[in-house]
C-alpha cells in the first residue's frame, strides 16, 4: 500500500509553513511531510515547527545538506527531534551541487557518493550507541587528525539514549547514488519517477542490495519519488508550471555533459528533448525550454487535469505500489481542495 507524504519545499523570502493543510494532511491520514533546505530557510527548524504543533505525522527532511553539517551533528539533530516528536522524524538527506556546497557553505564538493556512504555510516554509530565512535575514512574521520589539529580528540560515545530505528533516506537519480542509496540507506528520493519504468531505477538498486549482503531487498526499502498534482480544467495550464520546473533541472541543473537530471531523463527514453531542452535552456531561452519538455513525460510522472483523469492516471501508481515499485509518493500540493481527493484514491 502507497503511504501518502507531502512535499513542502523550502520558502522563499518569507518563511511561510502551511499550518492549516499540515492539520488537513495529518486529519486525512497522510503519512508524512517533509521540508528543504537550498540557500535560505532551512530544513531542520520549519522541521522543528511543524512537529511541535502536530502529533501523528511524521516530518522528514529532503533534504539536509549534508556538507553543511557533520554527521555526528546531524545525528543529534535526528536523535534530539525524534525523542521530543514521539518517535515522528525522518532522516532525509542530499549531497547539494557544488554551486551550493562550495560557494555557499565555503566546504569543498569532494566526492558525493563517498560522503554518502561514510556520513551514514557514522549516524548510525551515533544513534546505535554501542560504544565511542571512531571512524576512519576518505572524507571523514573520528577523531579527526591532521593540520591544524591540537590531538586532543576523543572518541565519545552519545548522552542520549540509543534509537537505531531512525530511517535514513538520501536523494539520488545516478546510478552511483541509487546503489549508495540501496546499500547504506532505508529509502530513496527520486526527484521525479515514471511508475511504469521502475527498469530505470531497479539495475542500480540492485547493485546496491547485493553490497549491503544479509540478504537486503526492494523488501523494506522505500522508493519515494516526487510527484506534482494540479488540478483544473484545462491540461495545458496545469502542464505549464510543472514544464518550467523540469526545464529548469534538465537544462539548467549543471553544465552540458555534467547535468545528472539531463542523464535521468535520457534514462527515461527522452534523450533528445532532453538535449533539446538544455541547449535551449543554457542559451537563455527558457521559456522554449519549458515548451520543449513533451506533454508525455509530465503526464508520466505527475497527476494533472480534472479528478477524472487523475483518478484514471492514479491506477498507475496503485500498480506500482502492488509491485513495491514505489513506497511513498511525497506530492507537490498547492491546492488543499487536492488533499482530501488523494487521500480517497489512495486509501
Amino acid at each position: 500500500m502507497i503511504k501518502l507524504g507531502v512535499m513542502l519545499g523550502y520558502s522563499g523570502k518569507q518563511v511561510q509553513v502551511p499550518i492549516d493543510m499540515i492539520k488537513q494532511a495529518e486529519a486525512l491520514g497522510y503519512d508524512s511531510l517533509w521540508t528543504a533546505e537550498a540557500y535560505g530557510s532551512d530544513a531542520i527548524t520549519v522541521a522543528s515547527w511543524i512537529l511541535a504543533q502536530t502529533t501523528k505525522i511524521k516530518v522528514g527532511t529532503c533534504i539536509m545538506q549534508m556538507p553543511a553539517r557533520t554527521p555526528a551533528m546531524a545525528a543529534m539533530t535526528a536523535m534530539t527531534l525524534n525523542q521530543l516528536s514521539s518517535h515522528r522524524f525522518i532522516v532525509g538527506l542530499g549531497a547539494s551541487g557544488p554551486q551550493v556546497v562550495e560557494g555557499w557553505h565555503g566546504v569543498p564538493y569532494g566526492k558525493p557518493i563517498t560522503r554518502t556512504r561514510e556520513y551514514i555510516q557514522i549516524m548510525r554509530k551515533i544513534m546505535e550507541r554501542e560504544g565511542p565512535v571512531v571512524f576512519d575514512g576518505d572524507m571523514y574521520q573520528l577523531p579527526v587528525k591532521g593540520a591544524g589539529t591540537t590531538g586532543l580528540g576523543k572518541p565519545l560515545k552519545s548522552i542520549l539514549h540509543p534509537d537505531p530505528s531512525i530511517p535514513i533516506y538520501t536523494a539520488s537519480v545516478t546510478p552511483a547514488g541509487l546503489a549508495c542509496a540501496a546499500e547504506v540507506g532505508d529509502g530513496v528520493f527520486p526527484i521525479w519517477m515514471s511508475p511504469e519504468r521502475f527498469s530505470v531505477l531497479e539495475p542500480h538498486l540492485n547493485k546496491g542490495f547485493e553490497r549491503a549482503g544479509n540478504g537486503k531487498s526492494l523488501q523494506g526499502f522505500d522508493i519515494a519519488p516526487g510527484v506534482a498534482v494540479v488540478l483544473g480544467d484545462d491540461v495545458e495550464a496545469c502542464r505549464q508550471p510543472l514544464k518550467e520546473h523540469m526545464a529548469l533541472y534538465i537544462g539548467g541543473m549543471g553544465a552540458k555533459g555534467k547535468n545528472f537530471y539531463t542523464t535521468y531523463t535520457t534514462s527515461m527514453g527522452y534523450g533528445e528533448a532532453a538535449e533539446k531542452i538544455q541547449d535551449l535552456y543554457l542559451a537563455g531561452d527558457k521559456a522554449a525550454a519549458a515548451a520543449a519538455v513533451p506533454n508525455e513525460l509530465v503526464d508520466e510522472v505527475a497527476l494533472i487535469g480534472p479528478e477524472s483523469r487523475i483518478r484514471e492516471r492514479a491506477q498507475a501508481w496503485i500498480e506500482a505500489g502492488k509491485k513495491g515499485h514505489v513506497g511513498t509518493m511525497m506530492l507537490h500540493i498547492r491546492q488543499p481542495e487536492v488533499l482530501p481527493i488523494m487521500a480517497d484514491i489512495f486509501k
